[in-house]
């Protein structure tokens, strides 16, 4: 008899097409999603140097030719521009927010700055000190004699602001962004409306002015559109008058930032972008505008160090030239604010 093998039977062999199959769908799935996020990213990178573009202006096109910025100590006219020191992207970095009612920031000629902050970031520890800059302050502005702060940007425009605030404050200041009243109610249409807690009722109608802008807000939580939210900042006939507002626009500034932070709003940047870009002009180059805008997603806004510069107790108020003005020590706001930059 034969003897019969004791070696198993070899498996019958499996057909690999269907897990060829699988694989592949998978990979092209893979692929597709990619490409899509590839296609977002592009078109939001897109979006951003657009904006950056529509907004940047040449400073050496940005000089006014009102009679206002005649200079007044013999230099010749214009005078020469100041150029702001360059930024490396890891020194200290302070922008100059100008706030006016020109409602079309596309001219040469501006109105006095109705808003003046000051925002100083350190890229290092990634601190924010945002400085009020108090619009009545009687300071010297280069070629133009004494005057109040707020008409620095009427003589020189934004670099000769630029170049007033960084004299008073000893800080070198690399960069301005300038908006308007219609800036300010686009950006917070954009972004949906912030809710906010409103300090007092607020009531104040100017005949002078379009009814548009009168304002009248009750106390209490309330989500602010961009017209309310205009009212807010705006707000300055109580006791305190500048003082109080100063104070309420850094709180609403920080909400802002808080409110530019959030997923909602990152999803729609290209829309609040197009929407604000006519109302916005800065010298920030567009490269420059990326790393800001990279290292501002990183910053920690609920260590927003609020600061009013002159302080109390650091100025005179007093009538010079039929103004009603701050009359302040420049040594001792120097020092104040390096003590503000070190806490």
């Amino acid at each position: 008899m034969e003897e019969q093998s004791t070696q198993p039977a070899p498996p019958p062999k499996r057909s690999t097409k269907p897990k060829s199959s699988k694989r592949r769908i998978w990979l092209y799935s893979l692929l597709g999603v990619v490409l899509l996020f590839g296609s977002i990213a592009t078109y939001y990178v897109y979006s951003f140097y657009s904006f950056a573009n529509n907004i940047y202006v040449d400073p050496k096109e940005n000089q006014p030719t009102t009679a206002a910025a005649v200079p007044t100590d013999g230099s010749s006219s214009p005078f020469p521009i100041a150029q702001p020191p360059e930024w490396n992207g890891d020194e200290r970095i302070n922008i100059l927010l100008l706030g006016g009612d020109s409602r079309g920031v596309k001219s040469n000629a501006k109105p006095r700055s109705d808003t003046m902050m000051l925002v100083s970031i350190d890229p290092v520890d990634k601190s924010t000190h945002l400085f009020s800059l108090l619009r009545d302050t009687y300071v010297e502005i280069p070629h133009h004699g004494s005057n109040r702060l707020n008409s620095a940007i009427t003589m020189g425009g934004p670099l000769l602001s630029i170049e007033t605030v960084g004299n008073l404050l000893d800080l070198p200041i690399q960069f301005y962004v300038y908006t308007d009243f219609e800036g300010f109610i686009s950006l917070i249409d954009e972004l949906g409306g912030i809710d906010f807690e409103v300090d007092k009722n607020m009531k104040r109608t100017d005949n002078a002015d379009n009814p548009r802008y009168n304002i009248k807000l009750d106390k209490g939580m309330q989500h602010l559109d961009g017209l309310t939210a205009l009212q807010y900042v705006r707000y300055r006939s109580d006791a305190l008058s500048d003082f109080a507002r100063a104070d309420r626009q850094r709180k609403f500034l920080s909400a802002i930032a808080d409110k530019m932070k959030s997923t909602t709003s990152l999803l729609k940047l290209p829309q609040v972008l197009n929407g604000i870009a006519p109302y916005i002009e800065t010298n920030i180059p567009p490269n420059d505008l990326l790393k800001l805008a990279r290292l501002g997603m990183k910053l920690d806004t609920s260590r927003l160090a609020g600061i009013q510069i002159p302080p109390q107790g650091q100025f005179q108020s007093q009538t010079i030239s039929q103004m009603d003005v701050l009359v302040v020590d420049p040594l001792q706001i120097k020092e104040y604010v390096k003590e503000q930059l070190t806490k």
